[in-house]
């Protein structure tokens, strides 16, 4: 049924395309709009995610790091093949996911998640992001993000071209407003319901749903305090993340690309008291700036 919804919506945005280039060139629009989503998706599919990792400076660690080993033992026990797994020099703690299919996939943490959250914690995160790997999460919003982008290109591109000043206002105002804004709509729509999707997932695969929960609460507020450089500067990668950089909000919201994290937090402590006893010790107090991380690694960069 998730996958059903998802095309479905994945197809409104093409469709959205298509109409935008309608609106810019009647039917050989639409049809030269058509062929740039085809082109699009297709480099999307095959280099998205070597551009996402390259953007973010990440450098993959090997089988010998405490990281490598704990991602392997959360893809044995979700029946996965092994994702490549990668560290990002970046103070904001945060971690996300990427590749086109859980064959050709990867995820990344951060050096400052890893020195901000305890053991279960960080194994409560990474197994979120096998499970976007495992709904097939990663390729679903790296076109959806793709197209959305070709659409506000576009819509720049009508604004200030001098076709466009002769134009009939109200196509004008369809083309470079609503249809950017639907596709914004449509891209985050699809981010907030995968995020539940992958906490659940997280909780399956972890069996640590309690510690997900105390992981979020702890990124969230970090998110809203330091810095992330790489999504100020490329806004289009925040989905990707497992909270939003500077993450604030108490509701779900149509102009977020996540949910709001006491909400995933009260369905991750639905999911613990559904499932019996609690699963997971209580979380540990913030840890101090100074000492080793939870994996027994140094705080510098170099190899945390």
């Amino acid at each position: 049924m998730n996958r059903t919804r998802t095309f479905m919506l994945m197809a409104a945005l093409v469709a959205l395309f298509m109409g935008f280039g309608f609106l810019l060139g009647g039917r050989s629009g639409a049809l030269l709009a058509l062929v740039m989503a085809a082109g699009m998706n297709a480099f999307a599919y095959w280099n998205a995610d070597k551009l996402v990792l390259k953007m973010h400076g990440a450098r993959e660690v090997g089988a010998d790091h405490p990281l490598h080993r704990m991602v392997a033992g959360l893809a044995r026990n979700a029946g996965m093949p092994m994702p490549k797994v990668y560290l990002v020099d970046q103070a904001q703690p945060n971690a996300f996911a990427t590749g086109r299919n859980p064959e050709n996939a990867a995820v990344a943490a951060t050096t400052g998640l890893l020195q901000a959250l305890d053991r279960d914690e960080i194994e409560a995160v990474m197994a979120h992001e096998l499970g976007h790997i495992r709904n097939r999460d990663t390729l679903i919003m790296t076109i959806t993000a793709t197209i959305a982008g070709a659409i506000s290109m576009l819509g720049n591109m009508a604004l200030f071209s001098s076709g466009g000043q002769n134009r009939n206002p109200i196509q004008v105002i369809a083309a470079v407003v609503l249809a950017p804004l639907a596709a914004a709509l449509v891209q985050m729509a699809i981010s907030r319901t995968r995020e539940y999707g992958a906490d659940a997932a997280a909780a399956e695969i972890s069996g640590k749903p309690l510690k997900l929960a105390s992981a979020l609460a702890k990124l969230s507020q970090a998110a809203a305090r330091i810095p992330n450089p790489v999504a100020e500067r490329n806004p289009a990668t925040a989905h990707l993340y497992i909270v939003k950089p500077g993450a604030g909000g108490v509701a779900d919201s149509l102009f977020s690309t996540h949910p709001a994290p006491a909400n995933r937090i009260a369905a991750l402590e639905a999911m613990a008291g559904s499932t019996g006893p609690n699963l997971s010790a209580p979380a540990d107090p913030w840890p101090r700036r100074r000492g080793p991380s939870a994996l027994g690694l140094p705080r510098s960069g170099s190899d945390a």
